[in-house]
């Protein structure tokens, strides 16, 4: 059995469209947070930065929100612009929902992988995902052992569709 992981690089760009200059990418860049109080309400967002204009946005991440309703462990997190919180807020699929944005993982992913052993054949490869990365398992068995994707589909035997879409963990028998 072969251990493959795919592992995240750097945080991905939102798909956002700028109202200044209508580019559709953002970033995170440090990663901040702000905090607004509002009597006993809290509004917390999520800044990014426009990537062509560097105009700054704002990511909803709770509206309104009763300041007893947040632990105070993660009240501080945000207060102190929490690297792993970041990371944490972008990758949280309700986030990106509430917010209408996508994510761009173009250039964001790495995969680990050992080589291929020459004998014996066949081999069990074992891919895990330490993040949420969507990537298409042929691709990702392509670009790992250097052959093209109608190769994968040759040697490749999988109980599930190597075309569609998963960030999660999954096994194949290579041929």
């Amino acid at each position: 059995m072969l251990p493959w992981a795919v592992r995240r690089t750097r945080l991905p760009l939102p798909v956002l469209t700028c109202v200044d200059c209508s580019c559709e990418r953002a970033t995170t860049k440090d990663g901040r947070f702000r905090v607004n109080a509002n009597g006993k309400l809290l509004h917390v967002w999520l800044l990014v930065n426009c990537v062509g204009c560097d105009r700054t946005g704002k990511l909803i991440v709770h509206e309104r929100v009763p300041v007893r309703s947040l632990p105070a462990d993660l009240l501080a997190g945000y207060t102190a612009n929490s690297a792993d919180l970041v990371a944490r807020v972008l990758l949280d699929p309700s986030t990106a929902r509430r917010n209408r944005f996508a994510l761009d993982w173009e250039g964001c992913w790495e995969l680990d992988a050992p080589p291929a052993p020459e004998d014996p054949w066949p081999v069990r490869v074992e891919v895990s995902f330490e993040d949420p990365v969507p990537v298409r398992p042929e691709r990702l068995i392509a670009q790992a052992l250097g052959i093209s994707r109608g190769e994968v589909a040759r040697r490749v035997k999988a109980d599930f569709p190597l075309k569609r879409r998963t960030a999660q963990d999954f096994s194949f028998l290579l041929l």
